[in-house]
């Protein structure tokens, strides 16, 4: 990205460590999943790599450098993450991995076919390496080398989609009754999860925390009311500065977190700003409004935090890959992407919260996948998060924007994430 362009209030933040992935070099295609224990608090990310055929040596070489420039570890906030890295790429002298002991790797049945590969994951297991098995449709038992497989990993990943209900209650109970950790993947749908959290399950992973839970009446809390009803006030008329005060005046809470954010030292503001007022002056009526609703949905704490980051991600990103559009259309992007998510988080349908926000037609067509200038954006992003962008759909320099992007995304929400929880924390 170039550094000469205008920075919009919710972009500043990312300027002062654009550097960070900003690099000459192409950056490397990644995605972090997270992994939810039944608290909904982070266990771990999941590390996907976007990877064609012929390039595992360059794959390999920039999942290394990412690891020794520290690159991987802001990339999960010093969290633990298992790499999803085919086997046969570790290197020979797995040092890199080994002084890494938050770092750990993915491992599929078939290694246990390989004796060579074998020695070398048991030399580096008795070394300190984390091993997560995704043992997928498996049968635990099914020959002695899978058996060895399974006394030398920590982890054990079920597949939620391949096994009946029955089934994946019965290899989660006797895989922990084994001392073996298990987690349940690819829980798409909130049947499923609930169904899981009556297991013996240290984290669960899945599409079910991007979709929305289906009710059959709306019921909104006092909180999120509140919260709906401040965001239809933002964007019910066109707000000056004055107005933009007054309508978040009496919430002295968000009033304190935003004034906090914008004046830390991370946006490097040449002079404090004192009030909403000035802030709206000093960044645009529309940036601003942007940055409340941001504010507003960090606010969320009820809600599980991989939640709230993944809408500021697909914010940021939304108005990165509008740049270039007509003047306005970075504002209305953020905004799509931010809201994207916001009847996953409200627990409401899209159409029953669009009614108590006066949103213009190009952010709520895209959001209701009715199409727009936006909606092409929006489906990208999504591909993108469920990894299923390939070479053969977009180009090769369309995924690199996007990997850049992403990256920057992340670093920007996970920042702006914590300067908004920063108190209670």
């Amino acid at each position: 990205m170039s550094s000469s362009r205008t920075t919009t209030a919710p972009t500043a933040a990312a300027a002062s460590h654009s550097q960070a992935y900003d690099g000459a070099s192409p950056q490397l295609p990644v995605l972090r999943v997270p992994l939810l224990n039944r608290e909904r608090d982070l266990y771990a990310y999941e590390i996907l790599f976007h990877r064609e055929n012929g390039d595992e040596q360059a794959l390999l070489r920039s999942v290394l450098a990412m690891i020794t420039d520290g690159a991987l570890t802001r990339l999960v906030r010093g969290n633990r993450a298992f790499l999803n890295l085919p086997a046969e790429l570790l290197p020979e002298d797995a040092d890199v991995l080994l002084h890494q002991p938050r770092i750990g790797v993915v491992l599929q049945p078939h290694v246990a076919e390989d004796e060579a590969l074998m020695a070398r994951l048991q030399l580096m297991a008795q070394r300190g390496c984390q091993f997560m098995l995704d043992i997928g449709a498996t049968e635990p038992g099914s020959s002695p080398e899978f058996e060895a497989l399974l006394r030398m990993v920590q982890l054990v990943r079920l597949d939620a989609t391949l096994l009946s209900p029955e089934v994946l209650a019965q290899r989660a109970k006797s895989l922990h009754t084994r001392d073996l950790s298990v987690v349940a993947g690819h829980v798409d749908d909130h049947a499923t999860y609930e169904r899981c959290l009556a297991l013996p399950l240290e984290a669960i992973q899945g599409r079910y925390l991007l979709v929305p839970q289906p009710m059959a009446v709306p019921v909104l809390t006092a909180n999120r009311l509140s919260m709906l009803r401040l965001m239809g006030a933002l964007h019910d008329s066109n707000p000056g500065p004055v107005e933009l005060g007054n309508i978040i005046r009496d919430d002295a809470v968000l009033s304190y977190k935003l004034l906090s954010c914008v004046n830390s030292a991370y946006f490097a503001l040449p002079r404090q700003l004192k009030s909403v007022q000035q802030a709206a002056i000093f960044f645009g009526v529309a940036r601003m409004r942007n940055w409340i609703d941001t504010m507003a949905m960090c606010s969320m704490d009820d809600r599980p935090p991989e939640l709230l980051r993944a809408a500021l991600i697909r914010a940021h990103m939304c108005e990165e890959l509008a740049q270039g559009m007509p003047h306005g259309s970075t504002e209305m992007a953020f905004t799509v992407g931010l809201f994207s998510l916001l009847d996953t988080l409200m627990c409401a349908p899209m159409e029953f919260l669009l009614t108590h926000l006066r949103l213009v037609p190009e952010i709520s067509d895209a959001l209701t996948g009715r199409g727009g200038p936006f909606a092409t954006i929006l489906r990208q992003i999504l591909a993108w998060e469920a990894n299923e962008l390939t070479s053969a759909q977009v180009p090769p320099q369309r995924i690199q924007r996007l990997a850049t992007v992403y990256l920057n995304a992340t670093q920007w929400a996970d920042q702006v994430y914590a300067s908004a929880n920063e108190k209670s924390a």
